[in-house]
């Protein structure tokens, strides 16, 4: 039998009662399919009829096996990407749909204002400091400068980091970076969290500060979080945990 998708119907089921609220972040009738490669060749269907809805304060994992589209789900969560069919709503914003969604400058700005991204890798500039690289969400909208490096020295402080303001990437421990990058999303203050193997590229005992640092930043913030993980220990301390598999995603 066929696995009961897991959608917005499933909101009360969280164990977090804020996840009772509306939903901040909301998939509907996700799909998204590439065309064969070659002429005759078979296409890649990796969702089909997927839904899901986060609230604010809520925490979702997502597991599965490598391939199965998590990465992907997260850059069509993001505007990074474009499904084949389906929509995306963050809040009243429609990110992607019928109408096309977002485009352009217009994805880019949602971008900046409502999502904050974590990646496996931290992708700072090297040639920046610290609070250079946290100051960049800041500086693209628009921000001065001198206000834009004040919040991001608030944000290195609220990760550990008040000491290594002016330190480049080169000069810190992996972990270090990772919750640079984690200042960095944070720093414009968005409605959302994509964390994408967030704790990936560290360490047992690095990875479990990271996460530990990255949960309760989410719940301080109320965030509506999204993290697709491999670790299924830290997926199990969310508030639900799903697995994307045959192109929707079920409970745990």
């Amino acid at each position: 039998m066929r696995p009961e998708p897991e959608g917005s119907g499933h909101l009360e089921a969280a164990s977090n009662p804020e996840a009772r609220e509306r939903p901040v972040l909301r998939a509907v009738g996700l799909e998204k399919t590439y065309p064969p490669l070659t002429a005759g060749g078979t296409g890649l269907r990796l969702f089909a009829g997927l839904d899901l809805a986060v609230a604010a304060g809520e925490m979702v994992a997502i597991v599965g096996e490598s391939g199965a589209g998590k990465s992907t789900l997260l850059h069509l969560l993001a505007a990074l990407d474009a499904p084949t069919a389906g929509e995306v709503w963050c809040g009243e914003t429609a990110v992607a749909g019928p109408g096309g969604g977002l485009r352009g400058r217009a994805a880019g700005a949602y971008r900046n204002r409502e999502i904050g991204y974590v990646w496996q890798f931290h992708y700072l500039l090297p040639e920046f400091t610290a609070a250079e690289n946290v100051a960049l969400p800041l500086l693209a909208r628009g921000m001065a400068r001198t206000a834009a490096l004040a919040e991001a020295t608030v944000w290195l402080q609220r990760v550990g980091l008040a000491g290594r303001a002016e330190n480049r990437p080169g000069e810190m421990s992996g972990g270090e970076q990772q919750r640079v990058s984690m200042a960095r999303a944070l720093v414009t203050r968005p409605r959302v969290l994509l964390a994408d193997e967030p704790t990936g590229d560290l360490d047992g005992a690095t990875a479990e500060r990271v996460f530990t640092l990255l949960q309760a930043l989410c719940r301080e913030q109320r965030l509506a979080s999204v993290v697709v993980t491999h670790n299924e220990g830290f997926a199990a301390r969310c508030d639900r945990m799903l697995r994307l598999k045959d192109g929707i995603l079920v409970a745990g």
